[in-house]
């Protein structure tokens, strides 16, 4: 896939698939028969910005990765636990080839991207494990508790924080073969319980299809679709409470969770079922979040959503600046009218790329624009779109437009936010392509509340500016009466797997200086984890590191740093928040 062809010089974008033993078809993103790489426009405006030339694009700055995996760390691991876990779930389903074992070792955040570029591979399990049901992981679980065997789990790998890398090796459980399993569906309580490995695809295709597959009266919908949707999975979801695109009405995996089921050292562990109880502390909210440290997370039940796509009113507006946009955001968030399905609001910068991404600077609109005073680097694209009920889905739609029109929002119909659809799955295979020559893509967000949301992203963007020649661009999502998700993204010109995690960690500083929650839903991993204790407190802290000792007191769950647990003190960062 990619754009219509360039009319003068076109970079040696690689578009054949990643052979399938090699390293590219591990750490580049998604289907290996997909390409993307950008449309002429912003080829140009690439070289333009990060002071590159035709030349920069005639061969690649970083190992493009088509040799065959060939790891030179041989796995540690004595034969007699091989031969405990292949007794567990049968020979063919424990692996410690070095293909298999690369393929679980990193997620998806740039450091882990660059590191295998550049032949670092630093951290990887001795053996990778492919449970099927329940019992064999509870037995896993067991077994490692005995021996004092690191345990981790790959659910996805779209981890943009570290959080799945097995750093003292041991065992990886690889859920994506085996544990991906529908364990019960009911229609009564609108409710659907799933083993911890499915992917979203599968599952939103069991909901889309519970007519046929359940004999339900209706079709279903789970409500979470971030942008990693394609290529994460329900556990993953659920350990990093993370957020879908369209959780502004559907709300967060957290709030979509109805119980889950772990093993842990103590036995089996499952939460309550019940949609609201007062009977202390919330274990459900306790476990998730965990990241693996608590247990290996089993079985997820799921609230579900009837699945009206029929229903759905897309809108797109412009607005001249970014001040004004936020208001008329907040009043759309506390009109107390129903929300909005997707609710996205970009700034300047992310506007300028938006529109040229989405083909909208090739459209009539541009000479609009212009005539209506709307300048370019000021002016904010805000889309999103409807759910629920027809009545429900029309009434939040005619509430934004009129919201919108105060504010002085022009509207740009549902052109861009269709266009924005198309692509919402698809953009991170961008970030393969660039990479190739050098330019580096990643993200960071946080989460504010209306009263600092402008002081958080003036300062967050200052601090990522001050790398010379990057593009930072920032979205609102996730959006909340109280609040919202300020999302950024930079893009640089940078191939070195050090450089990038120092450039990273001042991004990390400033958004904890300003005030912010260091993450809305990517989580902590081992990457945001030194940040971690100083973003809560030492005393709220404390309550963590409780449970891990009542938990896992010999560290056998994710070790090395997740959630900071077992990161040494001297380690972690302790920033002084400013007031907000």
């Amino acid at each position: 896939m990619s754009t219509k062809s360039y009319k003068d010089f076109e970079p040696k974008w690689i578009t054949q698939a990643a052979p399938a033993d090699s390293y590219r078809s591990i750490f580049r993103w998604g289907d290996p028969e997909f390409v993307k790489y950008p449309k002429e426009s912003l080829y140009k405006m690439m070289k333009e910005i990060f002071e590159m030339t035709d030349e920069d694009f005639k061969d690649y700055r970083l190992d493009p990765g088509f040799d065959k995996v060939k790891l030179d760390s041989l796995p540690k691991l004595e034969s007699e636990h091989i031969d405990a876990l292949k007794a567990i779930v049968g020979e063919d389903n424990v692996s410690q080839g070095d293909y298999e074992r690369l393929s679980v070792a990193y997620g998806s955040t740039a450091y882990d991207l660059l590191r295998m570029r550049q032949g670092k591979l630093e951290s990887l399990p001795d053996v990778v494990v492919y449970p099927g049901e329940t019992d064999e992981a509870e037995r896993i679980v067991k077994y490692a508790a005995q021996h004092k065997i690191p345990l981790y789990v790959y659910g996805g790998g779209s981890s943009v924080t570290r959080g799945v890398e097995p750093i003292r090796g041991g065992i990886s459980l690889d859920m994506r073969k085996r544990f991906n399993k529908v364990i019960e569906f009911n229609e009564i309580d609108q409710t659907i319980t799933v083993q911890a490995g499915m992917s979203g695809p599968v599952l939103e295709e069991n909901l889309n299809k519970a007519v046929e597959r359940f004999g339900a009266k209706r079709a279903y919908t789970c409500g979470h679709f971030p942008q990693s949707f394609e290529y994460s999975s329900v556990g993953g979801w659920v350990v990093t409470r993370g957020a879908g695109q369209n959780s502004t009405y559907y709300g967060t995996i957290a709030d979509i969770v109805l119980s889950q089921k772990y093993a842990t050292i103590k036995g089996s562990f499952k939460t309550s079922h019940y949609p609201r109880e007062a009977t202390g502390p919330d274990l459900n909210q306790i476990m998730m979040g965990s990241e693996g440290t608590f247990g290996v997370l089993t079985e997820v039940t799921l609230k579900v959503f009837r699945y009206m796509p029929e229903n759905r009113k897309r809108f797109s507006y412009i607005f001249k600046n970014w001040e004004t946009a936020m208001n008329a955001a907040r009043e759309m968030m506390q009109k107390e009218c129903g929300f909005a399905s997707v609710f996205r609001l970009s700034d300047p910068e992310e506007t300028n790329l938006m529109l040229r991404l989405y083909n909208a600077d090739e459209t009539p609109l541009a000479k609009v624009f212009k005539i209506k005073g709307y300048k370019d680097m000021e002016r904010c694209l805000f889309l999103g779109f409807t759910d629920g009920e027809k009545g429900f889905s029309k009434n939040i739609a005619r509430n934004i437009a009129k919201i919108a029109r105060k504010y002085d929002g022009m509207s740009l119909t549902s052109f861009v936010c269709k266009s924005w659809e198309h692509g919402r799955f698809t953009d991170p295979y961008l970030r393969d392509t660039l990479m190739d020559f050098g330019i580096t893509t990643d993200t960071l967000e946080c989460s504010v509340n209306w009263s600092n949301m402008a002081k958080v992203h003036k300062e967050v963007r200052e601090v990522c500016h001050a790398l010379p020649n990057t593009v930072v661009t920032t979205h609102m999502s996730h959006c909340y009466a109280q609040g919202a998700n300020l999302y950024f993204i930079f893009i640089t010109k940078m191939n070195d797997a050090e450089e990038f995690k120092k450039y990273h960690s001042t991004i990390l500083d400033a958004i904890q200086k300003s005030g912010a929650a260091i993450s809305h839903h990517h989580g902590i991993g081992k990457m945001f984890a030194p940040w971690l204790e100083g973003s809560l407190g030492i005393t709220e802290y404390g309550v963590l590191k409780a449970l891990k000792e009542y938990f896992d007191p010999d560290f056998i769950f994710n070790p090395g740093g997740t959630l900071g647990l077992d990161l040494p003190q001297e380690d972690k960062r302790f920033l002084k928040k400013a007031d907000s």
